[in-house]
């Protein structure tokens, strides 16, 4: 019989809410516990309902957390109504459930934990991101180099929605993609700026190419090749896999330990975020341009608190030529937001020695980047550009047409105030202990 915990409130009227929980039991689903959630409206004395113990907590979520541990119930059915729990709350509490491998019913939806299978035969780390354009390429890369400076042989499997239909080795350790060659597969219709090579080229690893599709409320894909692409992973012989996530999907295959990339305004303590943040071991905040860090107010720390087992590294993504640019003419061209323009320039011509001649913003645009491009044709001698979006189809093609040289940049996490490595080999410490003893 199903095991199930209910969320009740002190806004029902007592024999309502003991009602709704004999109408769970017609389902055939087993009562262990109830949830109180708050409200005291219709209630002139403290809630019972019978022999079903009822856990409440200083908060919804505690007593939520406590009833899971304590109960073990295959779904949670919500019973309760805004006032108490309002769209943001059940949210929050269905994140929790999730979190714990639980599902989540309320009148009208369903949400059930997205199945993660044990594929990788070798210690893995998840990189998920709370969207797209987070930063979630640049740490997996970041994190691929650190661990194989540390001496490990790291693959990472990347997958996408231009990925390819079956699992593709790109062996950024010893052949990484070249601009023509890169050209040469968008001619013959390939996505050639998709993550995987992205990945083979700033990280200097083998990776894996997978594709998926649509990305659910809780991260679970429509269909995925990853546990192909996993497979193919071991016959590299890795120490250590990585699992890079898709905008907000989630790797759909077991990781021994997480690491979560958002952006310092998104808000953690709404859905999804919530829900990854209770996944992960290690939170990389990519840091806004020009803010003062860290900041008190921000959403990532107000309403939401970060779980205390969760450590936070605040980061600032800095552009790094993958080729020499000093003393050359360039033109940038990135995904970035343009607010972030000055700070890239500076950063170029500070530290490589370029001579910027001008910055797009409009690399995921084609029509507005070939614009761009054309209108600075014979002024620049390098495109420096960012290998995503339109960066090869676009880009590339159209600086080759102008005589121009192409320089890959990379965009390198830098820790504020924390060493972001030090962490990393904590994770990867992690993972490999718990591979080792599940």
């Amino acid at each position: 019989m199903t095991r199930s915990v209910v969320l009740i409130d002190g806004e029902h009227y007592p024999p309502v809410t003991q009602q709704g929980v004999d109408a769970v039991r017609a389902r055939g689903y087993e009562v262990v516990a109830a949830v109180f959630c708050g409200g005291g409206e219709k209630l002139s004395r403290a809630l019972e309902l019978g022999e079903i113990p009822i856990v409440r907590g200083e908060s919804a979520l505690h007593a939520l957390d406590e009833a899971l541990s304590s109960y073990a119930p295959d779904v949670v059915v919500d019973l309760s109504d805004d006032p108490v729990v309002d769209h943001a709350q059940r949210m929050r509490l269905a994140s929790i459930a999730l979190a714990r491998n639980v599902a989540y019913e309320a009148p009208g939806f369903r949400m059930d934990p997205p199945p993660r299978p044990r594929v990788a035969r070798v210690p893995s780390i998840a990189i998920l991101g709370t969207g797209k354009r987070c930063g979630k390429t640049a740490v997996s890369a970041h994190v691929a180099r650190t661990l194989k400076a540390a001496g490990l042989r790291p693959v990472i499997v990347a997958m996408g929605r231009g990925g390819p239909d079956k699992p593709l080795v790109v062996r950024g350790d010893l052949h990484p993609p070249t601009a023509e060659s890169l050209i040469a597969l968008a001619e013959a219709g390939n996505h050639a700026a998709s993550d995987v090579y992205e990945d083979a080229v700033v990280a200097g690893v083998p990776a894996i190419g997978a594709r998926r599709a649509a990305a659910g409320p809780a991260g679970q894909t429509a269909f995925d090749t990853v546990s192909d692409a996993v497979e193919a992973a071991h016959e590299l012989e890795p120490d250590v896999i990585l699992l890079e996530g898709s905008g907000t999907a989630i790797p759909p295959v077991h990781a021994d330990a997480t690491i979560l990339v958002a952006r310092d305004t998104d808000d953690l303590g709404a859905w999804p975020g919530s829900h990854r943040l209770l996944l992960a071991d290690l939170l990389v905040v990519r840091m806004t341009e020009g803010k003062v860090v860290p900041t008190e107010d921000s959403a990532l720390t107000s309403p939401n608190r970060v779980p205390s087992s969760v450590v936070r590294v605040n980061v600032a993504l800095r552009p790094t030529p993958l080729g020499p640019v000093e003393g050359r003419r360039i033109y940038a061209a990135t995904t970035a937001p343009p607010e972030t323009g000055d700070a890239l320039r500076d950063h170029l011509e500070r530290t490589y020695g370029a001579n910027v001649i001008g910055v797009t913003h409009h690399l995921a645009d084609r029509a507005r980047l070939e614009t761009d491009l054309r209108a600075v044709e014979g002024r620049y001698e390098i495109l420096a550009v960012e290998l995503k979006a339109a960066a090869i189809d676009v880009a590339a093609r159209v600086a080759r047409q102008g005589g121009a040289e192409i320089v890959f940049v990379d965009n390198r996490p830098i820790g504020i105030g924390h060493a972001l490595e030090d962490e990393i080999a904590k994770v990867e410490e992690k993972a490999r202990q718990r591979f080792e003893d599940r």
